[in-house]
C-alpha cells in the first residue's frame, strides 16, 4: 500500500485558515483564495486535497459549498470534503459536484444509521474522521468532546462498512509538535483498515516516519500548517515518501 500526503485547506468565511487546537478564536488567516492554493498545491505534485468547512462543523451550515465548488474546479486531481456532513443530501450535493470522497464525523456518533446508508451506497467515496481529545471521539467542530474512544467507535464504523479513517489528534492540530504516531498505528491495528494521520505534522521527516507503517495500514497524512509557514516543501516532501513507496 502506498502512502498519501493530502494539503490541506481549511475554510471559514470563505478564506483559507488554520485554527490552533481546533479554537475558532485563535485563527490565522492566508492570502490567496482557496481556489488558487488548491492549484498551487497541484502544481507542486500533489495527489489529493484536503478540504475542511470549519463553518459547516460548527454549525452545520454550509455556507462554503460554492468555494467547494470553485476548488474542486479548478484542479484535475480529487478532492476529499470534510465538515458538517450530517445528511443524505449534504453528502449528495458535495459528490454531485465532484468531490472525490466526502468525510463524515460527528454524524458517526449522532446518526448511525445514515453512516450505514451512506457506506452502503457510496462505499470508498466516504470515509469516517474520529476526531479526539485524550482517546475521546470530539463532534461538532470539536466543541463537544464524548466519552467515546476513538477505536471503539471505529470499530462500529468498520462493522457498518467503513474502509478509510482520518484520525486527528486535537491536541496536536495546528501545533508543529509532530503526529500522535502511536495513536493512528493504534487506530489502523484496532480497525484492520486504512487510517490518514492528520494532526502536528511539522517536518517531511514526520511524514517519512509515519510512511514507515504503511504495510500496518497507515495510509496517509494530511499536512496544513507545516505546508503555510514554510515547514514543510511539499515537493521535498512528496519526493521523500515516493522513495518510502518504492523501497
Amino acid at each position: 500500500m502506498n502512502f498519501t500526503v493530502y494539503p490541506a485547506i481549511d475554510l471559514r468565511g470563505g478564506r483559507c485558515v488554520r485554527l490552533f487546537q481546533g479554537d475558532y478564536d485563535q485563527e490565522t488567516v492566508y492570502q490567496g483564495s482557496p481556489a488558487s492554493m488548491a492549484r498551487r498545491w497541484e502544481a507542486e505534485g500533489a495527489p489529493w486535497i484536503h478540504v475542511v468547512d470549519l463553518d459547516a462543523a460548527k454549525t452545520g451550515e454550509p455556507v462554503n459549498l460554492s468555494v467547494i465548488r470553485d476548488i474542486v474546479g479548478s484542479v484535475d486531481i480529487p478532492v476529499q470534503v470534510g465538515g458538517g456532513v450530517r445528511d443524505a443530501g449534504r453528502l449528495e450535493t458535495l459528490l454531485d459536484m465532484g468531490v472525490s470522497r466526502v468525510v463524515i464525523g460527528s454524524a458517526a456518533i449522532d446518526d448511525p444509521e445514515f453512516v450505514e446508508k451512506a457506506l452502503g451506497q457510496y462505499g470508498d467515496r466516504v470515509a469516517l474522521g474520529l476526531d479526539a481529545r485524550d482517546g475521546r471521539v470530539a463532534t461538532h467542530g470539536w466543541l463537544e468532546v464524548s466519552e467515546i474512544l476513538a477505536e471503539d467507535l471505529g470499530k462500529e464504523m468498520v462493522a457498518l462498512g467503513a474502509e478509510t479513517f482520518i484520525f486527528t489528534d486535537i491536541s496536536r492540530d495546528g501545533t508543529l509538535t509532530g503526529p500522535n504516531i502511536p495513536a493512528v498505528r493504534s487506530l489502523a491495528m484496532a480497525t484492520g483498515k486504512q487510517v490518514i494521520a492528520s494532526g502536528g505534522v511539522k517536518n517531511v521527516g514526520n511524514l517519512v516516519e509515519l510512511a514507515r507503517f504503511r504495510d500496518e495500514g497507515v495510509a496517509g497524512a494530511i499536512v496544513g500548517k507545516a505546508l503555510y509557514t514554510g515547514d514543510v516543501d511539499l515537493k521535498e516532501a512528496l519526493n521523500a515518501i515516493r522513495e518510502r513507496n518504492e523501497s
